[in-house]
């Protein structure tokens, strides 16, 4: 028995747990699969890898993960699902420092339906939850982002306030460059997932549960949360430029004193020479 805790504890009758977590940049997912069909009843939908976990007290566990670091857990809290995460400790790549997590509820009803954190299934079907799941993952994973994102102007901030009171940045060189590295750093790993804030391929194949993305899509922001996300890696761009122009500025000027006391002791010398005093 996996000893999980019962959805009464919701004080709410047939109401359950769902659980959403974000623990890497990416997941190994063929890699994961060939780990979990030995154990569990597997199925790979596109690259998405579903499991099913018996369970004697209600609903099987039905437990998603996602190509991009998030696992959904249908039927387990929040820290009865982290025990899952074992099983992709040694698929992740890029492990986040701290794991981003949400948690939900869900029961069953004529349709869906979600008011703030409580998910309304129209049926038991397993795609009826994989087509939520994507809106939950994404939405888990876009607030992984949102923390890099943050801890970045926590970094940096400092800069640009130093650079409007006293017209310079107080970091040397190499300074400089160690900020810019980082700023790369977190640009970067954002960049390169952006696009899983995109409509999934999954609904190319069932495009009738597509509206059901949508609406939990919407209910969750996705949209809007990205577009901030996106003006602030704008935002984040600029201070990586402004850092390069001020590296560059830094090496004019250094430049240009070294050139003056070339010319200085050039004409240390001369004098001294003219008048024979060395």
């Amino acid at each position: 028995s996996w000893g999980f805790k019962s959805p009464l504890s919701h004080q709410q009758i047939g109401y359950m747990d769902c659980s959403a977590y974000c623990t890497a940049s990416s997941y190994k997912i063929k890699s994961l699969y060939q780990s979990l069909k030995g154990r569990y009843k597997t199925t790979l939908y596109r690259d998405v890898v579903y499991i099913e976990v018996p369970s004697k007290e209600w609903d099987n566990l039905d437990i998603f993960f996602f190509p991009y670091g998030a696992m959904i857990c249908w039927g387990a809290s929040l820290e009865d699902g982290k025990k899952f995460l074992d099983e992709v400790e040694n698929f992740q790549e890029q492990p986040l420092k701290e794991m981003e997590m949400d948690d939900f509820t869900y029961s069953y009803g004529k349709e869906f339906e979600m008011m703030e954190d409580e998910i309304i299934l129209p049926d038991r079907n397993i795609l009826t939850k994989l087509a939520i799941s994507h809106g939950l993952a994404q939405s888990v994973k876009l607030g992984a982002f949102e923390d890099t994102i943050s801890d970045s102007f926590k970094k940096t901030r400092h800069i640009p306030e130093n650079l409007a009171k006293w017209g310079k940045i107080p970091l040397s060189r190499r300074q400089i460059r160690k900020r810019m590295g980082e700023l790369f750093i977190d640009r970067s790993s954002i960049n390169l997932h952006v696009d899983v804030l995109d409509t999934p391929e999954f609904f190319w194949d069932h495009p009738d549960l597509e509206l059901m993305y949508t609406d939990i899509a919407n209910e969750l922001d996705i949209q809007t949360r990205g577009q901030v996300l996106n003006q602030r890696l704008d935002v984040i761009r600029e201070l990586f430029e402004m850092l390069g122009n001020e590296l560059n500025h830094q090496h004019s000027s250094r430049l240009e004193w070294t050139i003056i006391w070339l010319i200085v002791i050039e004409v240390v010398i001369t004098l001294l020479t003219h008048y024979h005093i060395v």
